[in-house]
């Protein structure tokens, strides 16, 4: 028996769901580019580039993150919870790819408009 693959679910999102998912993952990995930014600087050389390189850009992709979540929560149709989950899962490292995930796999970065026609 083989495992359900994943390809299919990105062609079935709407465009909302595709720039919610790019914005996720590119939060998500300038999240973890400033982590290995701050173990450098804490932790091996004392260096801080790392940290002056990501941390100006994991900070626009968190504002970027939370305003695409109240862009597409109208659209695709969120309730409130899922919005505040989305928000919630913005703080903690990486918790963005987590909430991407189950937003696709529930139906929720899908257009429920085109879903009914």
């Amino acid at each position: 028996m083989s495992a359900p693959t994943t390809g299919s679910a990105s062609a079935t999102l709407s465009g909302h769901g595709r720039v919610f998912r790019a914005i996720a993952i590119a939060e998500a990995c300038s999240w973890a580019g400033l982590l290995i930014g701050m173990f450098f600087k804490y932790v091996v050389v004392g260096n801080d580039i790392g940290v002056k390189i990501f941390g100006p850009i994991h900070g626009a992709l968190f504002v970027a993150y939370v305003v695409i979540t109240f862009v597409v929560a109208r659209p695709l149709r969120w309730d409130a919870r899922t919005i505040v989950l989305a928000l919630i899962a913005s703080v903690p490292p990486l918790v963005t790819l987590w909430f991407e995930r189950w937003a696709a796999r529930t139906g929720r970065l899908n257009n429920p408009a085109a879903a009914t026609s």
